[in-house]
C-alpha cells in the first residue's frame, strides 16, 4: 500500500441515536492518509454529530469505528488526542488564557503524569502560532480577540497538538471574507503539509474548490461520496437540498462552481 492510500478511518454502518431519536444511520466511508474530505448538507443532516463521533466525544460501538484498524472504543483518550485533533466551532466562550497558555494546553496528549513544559513543547506552540500567523498575539488574552483571531488560534492549537488528522466543524462560519479566506488558505496549506483533513462545511463552494472528496449527509444518510467535480455535473445538490442549483466556469481554476439558486 503507498504511503497516501494508507487507510486511518474506517467507518462501518455507523448508527448514533441521542434520547431515542436516530441522528446518523449506517454510515459507510473510508479516510485514507491525505485525504481532504469536506462533508456538506442541509441544517440538522449529522455533519457536526459525526466529526463528534470521529473524535470519540459520542461514543459508539466498538465496530463501527477502526483508526488504523483499532476500534476507536478500544483507543485511550490520550492516545487518540495524538492522532486526531478537532477544531470545534467559535462560540465565543470567555476563556481566561493568553493566546500562548490555550496553545499550550494542546500540548497534554504527548506529557507525562506531573511533568511541567519543556523547551520542546514551547519552541513547538511558537511554530503553531507562526505557522497561521497569530505569534504577535501570543501574550493576548483570548477575550480581546476578533472572532477571526480566536478561529486561527483553536487552528494553531489544533498543530501544536501534532495529529495526523484535523477535524474542522465549520471553520469560517461567522468571519468576514479577509479571516475566510485566511483560514481556508491555512488549511491547505496544512493538507499540502501531510495532514490529513476532515471539513464540515456550509460552503458548498469551499468543498467543491478545496477538498478531494465530499461527503454529503442528508437526514442522517450518506446520500454522495465522491469527486468533488461530480456533484456540478448531476442534480444531487438540487435533491439534497431542494432547491434548484446554477453552475459556473471559475474564472481561474475552470472548475464549476455553485450559482446561489437558479438564475432567471
Amino acid at each position: 500500500m503507498s504511503k497516501n492510500s494508507e487507510l486511518l478511518y474506517k467507518i462501518s454502518d455507523l448508527t448514533f441515536a441521542v434520547s431515542g431519536k436516530i441522528i446518523l444511520k449506517k454510515i459507510n466511508f473510508n479516510l485514507k492518509k491525505n485525504d481532504y474530505l469536506a462533508i456538506i448538507g442541509p441544517n440538522g443532516a449529522g455533519k457536526t454529530t459525526l466529526l463528534k463521533c470521529l473524535v470519540g466525544i459520542y461514543p459508539c460501538h466498538r465496530k463501527q469505528i477502526a483508526f488504523n484498524t483499532v476500534p476507536l472504543a478500544d483507543i485511550k483518550r490520550k492516545e487518540l488526542a495524538q492522532k486526531v485533533a478537532y477544531v470545534p466551532q467559535n462560540d465565543g466562550r470567555r476563556l481566561p488564557f493568553t493566546v500562548s497558555e490555550f496553545v499550550m494546553l494542546a500540548r497534554y496528549p504527548h506529557l507525562s503524569p506531573f511533568t511541567s513544559y519543556s523547551a520542546t513543547d514551547k519552541a513547538i506552540v511558537y511554530e503553531a502560532l507562526e505557522a497561521v500567523g497569530i505569534s504577535r498575539l501570543h501574550n493576548r488574552r483570548l477575550i480581546t480577540l476578533s472572532g477571526g483571531e480566536r478561529q486561527m488560534v483553536l487552528i494553531a492549537a489544533a498543530l501544536a497538538q501534532q495529529a495526523q488528522v484535523i477535524l474542522f466543524d465549520e471553520p469560517t462560519a461567522f468571519l468576514d471574507p479577509k479571516y475566510e479566506s485566511a483560514i481556508y488558505e491555512i488549511i491547505d496549506k496544512i493538507h499540502a503539509d501531510g495532514k490529513t483533513i476532515v471539513m464540515v462545511t456550509h460552503d458548498i463552494n469551499a468543498a467543491i474548490l478545496r477538498s478531494t472528496r465530499v461527503l454529503i449527509l442528508k437526514e442522517g444518510k450518506s446520500v454522495f461520496d465522491g469527486s468533488p467535480q461530480f456533484i456540478t455535473a448531476s442534480d444531487i445538490l438540487d435533491r439534497v437540498y431542494e432547491k434548484s442549483f446554477a453552475f459556473i466556469k471559475h474564472p481561474n481554476s475552470g472548475k464549476m462552481i455553485v450559482v446561489s439558486g437558479a438564475l432567471a
